[in-house]
């Protein structure tokens, strides 16, 4: 039902606006109550966000379960690259959901705040692992900057594979970095 939910939602956003579509629509054209819709998601945003708990929780144990050794970025893009196959699956829903978010100024500042937590959620979880302070936050902000950089960039172009895009923020980043210290 909740996949089912999504799907309708997004469906009637992208016919209809993002704001010109209601709960109580959506909900009757998926064949149910509003109730229903309620009893699955707070608000009609959360239906395109509904995934962030599940990203946030697979990160930091990717995060957790990291050898030892590597060092933040490193280890943010180890967990970023352990996502590629959840990514990919969900690609045909990512698409126009981005595109949806992408028109509605309400929608892309929510995506803003998600991405900011998730970003506080990734600090602490370097944090953990006895990354630094500063060094934590600076990893995290940085690291999703170039993950989120990455996978718009697959979503608007399949090609390079999301693996290969995160590969390149990755080596471009640390480039980056690299020239700082110069």
């Amino acid at each position: 039902m909740r996949v089912r939910l999504q799907q309708t939602a997004l469906e009637m956003f992208r016919e209809r606006g993002y704001d010109r579509t209601t709960a109580a629509e959506i909900a009757t054209r998926a064949g149910v109550t509003e109730r229903t819709f309620f009893r699955h998601f707070p608000d009609k945003r959360e239906v395109l966000f509904d995934g962030e708990g599940k990203l946030r929780a697979a990160l930091t144990a990717s995060i957790a379960e990291a050898p030892g050794g590597l060092g933040p970025l490193d280890t943010l893009f180890r967990a970023f690259r352990s996502l590629r196959s959840l990514l990919e699956d969900n690609r045909p829903f990512s698409k126009p959901r981005h595109e949806v978010i992408s028109r509605t100024p309400a929608l892309a500042e929510r995506e803003l705040a998600k991405t900011a937590a998730l970003t506080e959620a990734l600090a602490a979880a370097l944090k953990a692992r006895g990354v630094a302070d500063l060094h934590a936050i600076l990893a995290a902000r940085t690291g999703m900057a170039a993950f989120v950089h990455a996978t718009v960039a697959w979503l608007d172009d399949p090609e390079p594979s999301l693996g290969e895009r995160l590969d390149l923020a990755y080596h471009a980043l640390k480039a980056l970095l690299t020239k700082l210290d110069d």
